[in-house]
């Protein structure tokens, strides 16, 4: 079931966090997380 339009999308903290510190660094190394509620955002598209 797919979630509610109102709500929006959900991002742990903690995800958000290290993928905007990869960005900013210029990192591109694989980002290990187990946040499976977590909906992939387009910053975090080619960190992988």
């Amino acid at each position: 079931m797919p979630r509610s339009i109102k709500k929006g999308p959900f991002i742990d903290l903690h995800l958000e966090k290290k993928v905007l510190e990869a960005v900013e660094a210029n990192n591109k190394r694989p980002i290990q997380t187990w946040s499976r509620r977590s909906m992939i955002s387009p910053e975090m598209i080619g960190l992988t």
